[in-house]
């Protein structure tokens, strides 16, 4: 019993790093049913950016890791404002296809900046700490993944249900004209749900990094 519990409880921490990239996902197709095949990618130069400022500039965590939120959300942003929004005649192929481009442009880009070796990221836990609970252990890396997806879950629901752009965005998802006769700005609020997406998938891009970091590092968790 004590080896089905200690598998339950890793299955669930492990499980936090992919929920996070599916959040992302599903926030990008309830609003415009684009699969965004490059949300690996994103997170992937998210965590290269954060290597960046923390083992090539020096930069302190404190101000590291929300620099590469930040970054993330601007990523987000310019995908949708200057490739998804200029593409003519747009079908939901194509917008797919568009985001297969993005994708092997981005891995194109980080492999090319910072090789293809795996890197190893500074990071305030050691992704080989282990907690003890009781008679169970978990690792201290997967138990800020739970954390961090429990809070985010918490204030997804909160921003969606109660600030006014959140509920913009659900109108968007539920029917795109009434939503621009209604005075709602549809491509802005995409734009805004492109950056909260990829600010969103970034984290678990941040918490896989410390364990393992290279190119590839992310079409594991985006398989499954």
């Amino acid at each position: 019993m004590e080896n089905l519990l200690q598998l339950l409880i890793n299955g669930i921490a492990a499980g936090s790093f992919y929920a996070l990239i599916a959040l992302a996902m599903v926030l990008i197709y309830r609003a415009s049913e684009v699969v965004n095949f490059a949300q690996g990618e994103i997170a992937l130069i998210t965590a290269y950016f954060s290597y960046m400022l923390l083992d090539q500039m020096g930069v302190d965590y404190i101000k590291a890791f929300p620099l590469s939120l930040l970054f993330a959300f601007v990523v987000g942003c310019l995908i949708e404002f200057c490739v998804l929004r200029r593409a003519k005649e747009p079908n939901l192929l194509s917008l797919i296809i568009i985001t297969i481009g993005i994708e092997m442009i981005i891995m194109g880009i980080v492999s090319w900046k910072f090789g293809a070796d795996p890197k190893t990221m500074s990071f305030p836990i050691s992704p080989y700490e282990s907690l003890k609970v009781g008679a169970f252990y978990i690792r201290a890396i997967e138990l800020l993944a739970v954390g961090i997806l429990a809070f985010v879950i918490l204030v997804m629901y909160a921003f969606l249900n109660y600030s006014k752009f959140g509920i913009a965005m659900r109108a968007t998802q539920q029917n795109n004209t009434v939503a621009r006769i209604m005075g709602i700005r549809v491509k802005r609020v995409l734009m805004v749900t492109w950056g909260i997406s990829a600010l969103t998938g970034s984290l678990a891009g941040l918490l896989i990094a410390p364990t393992t970091m290279q190119p590839y590092m992310m079409w594991d968790p985006m398989m499954k």
